[in-house]
């Protein structure tokens, strides 16, 4: 298949939907020779912080010299950013090459009888990812969970150490309604006498995760457990922390902007700790190192000057909620707020989180069927006072917001990662390094 050919098969299963299990991944890594076995790996699931934390982590191999894949969902503008060695992005040639072989196996099984049904979406780039990193001889990979953990296509690897970041009401229409039964399904990442790490603060959640380790006689490592064990100190334009684990301290700088990065690098911290105790000596100073120097696109990014514009995909109260202090900490008056969010998403408590940092607010949309209309997020959000424009096409509401936006003022621009990758698709030259 050419590459308008991998798109058009591609959205070919994504509009079959969702579905959960790992029968279907089983049986096709099963015929291509069970490329996940070939190297050890590294799970990390997670309502919010996953992809920082996998960032992060594979930084700090790659530092150390190591060969690593990373593989990461959603992309933000291309497919092929989901599946890396180091920071490079897997070649459109590789990509199609090995989409279409895996299109003649899934054929085979199924004419076979030994698939009931084709993969999903996410199944046959998660396969895809675990076949090129074996093909590449990756030293070790990072994993990404998708959706949840118990069920998810990344889940079919007994990784050497099992990572979650955080538990929040997010997918609830998957995960379960509450705290308890999303954390369980989060757990279902844990295998028996798999170290876990946890970046979770004691309560509801983490005892769910800890009663799974212990059930499965995993050691248990909760990042947060010791009352004080990370400290932040605001400077001029970001964070130092310190950081205390297994009798060290660290003491950081990330690259990734915010105060809730410091929780995850401690997260990758611990996460790396663990790593160099069961596979390969890791340095310390080299951790560290790696941490400072991670990137990671769409997680407020800059990409503009003068007026500062910042891209970030916060989809969920969480997100916002971090996204909303760095705001209020960092970025200079006034500031505008564009927003487009998916129709799922609690809209009433995002908007309520983000509205009052801003002067002027521009509400947009993308082209997908699961995104809100300007008018519902409207109807929606606590819009009292302030200066409102609805503009659904995302190119007209950037353009506006920065002809409204004075250069020594800044632009938000955030509520999904599907918003940030269109944002970086219209306009293709903030793609890459910051322009600041």
């Amino acid at each position: 298949m050419n590459y308008g050919q991998c798109q058009g098969y591609l959205q070919e299963i994504l509009d079959s939907g969702v579905k959960f299990g790992l029968d279907n991944v089983g049986t096709v890594l099963t015929a291509l020779g069970e490329p996940h076995l070939a190297y050890p790996s590294v799970l990390v699931a997670g309502t919010n912080g996953k992809g920082s934390v996998c960032a992060m982590l594979a930084r700090v191999l790659s530092r150390h010299g190591f060969r690593s894949g990373l593989y990461t969902s959603p992309h933000l503008v291309s497919v092929e950013e989901r599946i890396r060695i180091g920071d490079t992005p897997i070649p459109r040639r590789d990509f199609c090459r090995l989409l279409s072989r895996l299109k003649t196996v899934v054929l085979g099984l199924i004419a076979s009888g030994k698939l009931g049904s084709p993969p999903t979406y996410f199944e046959i780039l998660t396969i895809l990812a675990l076949l090129y990193f074996r093909e590449r001889n990756v030293d070790i990979a990072v994993l990404e969970v998708g959706m949840g953990g118990r069920l998810d296509a990344t889940n079919v690897v007994t990784p050497l150490v099992s990572v979650i970041t955080t538990v929040g009401r997010d997918h609830q229409e998957f995960l379960g309604g509450t705290l308890a039964e999303i954390a369980f399904e989060k757990a279902g990442i844990i295998k028996p006498g798999v170290p876990v790490v946890c970046g979770l603060a004691p309560g509801t959640a983490q005892q769910v995760i800890k009663r799974r380790a212990r059930e499965l006689g995993s050691a248990f490592w909760g990042v947060f457990e010791e009352p004080g064990a990370l400290q932040a100190q605001r400077q001029k334009d970001r964070y130092r922390f310190s950081f205390r684990f297994e009798g060290e301290d660290y003491v950081f700088y990330p690259g990734l902007r915010g105060e809730h990065q410091g929780r995850n690098a401690a997260v990758a911290i611990a996460a790396a700790v663990e790593v160099g105790r069961r596979w390969r000596r890791l340095k310390k100073r080299w951790i560290v190192q790696g941490v400072r120097e991670a990137r990671w696109e769409g997680r407020l990014e800059f990409v503009h000057r003068c007026p500062r514009v910042v891209l970030d995909g916060a989809h969920n109260e969480a997100g916002a909620r971090v996204v909303a202090a760095y705001a209020r900490d960092f970025l200079p008056r006034p500031l505008t707020l564009v927003l487009g969010i998916m129709k799922d998403k609690n809209i009433r408590r995002v908007s309520a989180l983000l509205f009052p940092l801003a002067e002027t607010i521009i509400l947009t949309s993308v082209p997908l069927p699961r995104a809100a209309s300007p008018e519902k997020i409207f109807s929606l959000a606590p819009a009292r006072g302030k200066r409102i424009f609805l503009e659904p096409d995302p190119k007209r509401a950037v353009q506006k917001a920065l002809e409204m936006t004075p250069p020594r003022g800044s632009v938000l621009i955030t509520g999904s990662l599907f918003l940030v990758g269109e944002v970086k698709r219209l306009f293709p030259s903030w793609s890459g390094n910051p322009t600041i």
